[in-house]
């Protein structure tokens, strides 16, 4: 399952059809910034560099045409949720980072969801943490996906409620938020008489000082939520 045509139509519009496709949907470690934060934190010469743009309704369509590739496309999911903080107010390094996340787009036109037809009954769950991701808000990004089997059938990124005081913390929520994600399909396979394999919830925490270097956490979602509670309970 695949938005191939509606990708092309969209490179097409754009006019970037004879561009080099990006390898990566943003840049590393680019941290987008809006108006108001710029105005405290940085000179005069930087508004210069980086203007508002005249036509707001160019950047906030292209955003929202984004937004409807994600469907197929989690890949861009957290670049899709970064832009689309600025819809308001828009700079040109907010569509110079759009337009980036399109050529990323043009690199895999056909790539999309694959739903095998057999599987394992085994459902999944993937979630990992962006800690202080965002420069004015010190708040962290969330993210995660749920496996059915081999089949992709929900996956999100967004920007949790609270700062966080600790990297741990940070995974802690970003683990509840998946575990509260994958109530609704147990519940959905219960209806229908599916039965599952047992549930675990696998969490990647990346280190900062040494990348190739991974933490990979099993947790059982039933031990995770009752360690949230207690957690609570002591708050």
């Amino acid at each position: 399952m695949s938005q191939h045509k509606y990708a092309l139509e969209l490179i097409s519009e754009l006019g970037l059809a004879e561009t080099k496709p990006s390898s990566t949907p943003l840049k590393v470690n680019q941290k987008l910034t809006s108006v108001d934060f710029d105005r405290i934190t940085s000179s005069s010469d930087d508004s210069v560099q980086d203007p508002l743009l005249k036509d707001a309704g160019e950047y906030q369509r292209l955003v929202g045409r984004l937004l409807y590739l994600t469907m197929t496309k989690p890949d861009i999911s957290f670049v899709v949720q970064t832009l689309s903080q600025y819809m308001h107010s828009p700079k040109q390094s907010h569509l110079d980072a759009a337009r980036r996340d399109v050529k990323y787009v043009k690199n895999a036109l056909g790539q999309g969801l694959l739903l095998p037809s057999s599987g394992d009954g085994t459902l999944k769950a993937y979630c990992d943490a962006d800690w202080g991701a965002c420069l004015q808000t010190r708040r962290s990004v969330t993210g995660y996906c749920v496996f059915f089997g081999n089949a992709l059938i929900s996956w999100k990124s967004k920007k949790q409620d609270t700062v966080a005081r600790s990297s741990a913390e940070v995974e802690f929520r970003s683990m509840a938020s998946t575990a509260a994600e994958i109530v609704w399909p147990i519940g959905l396979f219960g209806e229908l008489d599916v039965k599952l394999q047992l549930l675990w919830l696998y969490s990647v925490i990346a280190r900062q000082q040494s990348k190739s270097q991974q933490i990979l956490s099993f947790m059982n979602v039933r031990s995770i939520l009752t360690l949230i509670a207690i957690l609570l309970e002591r708050r």
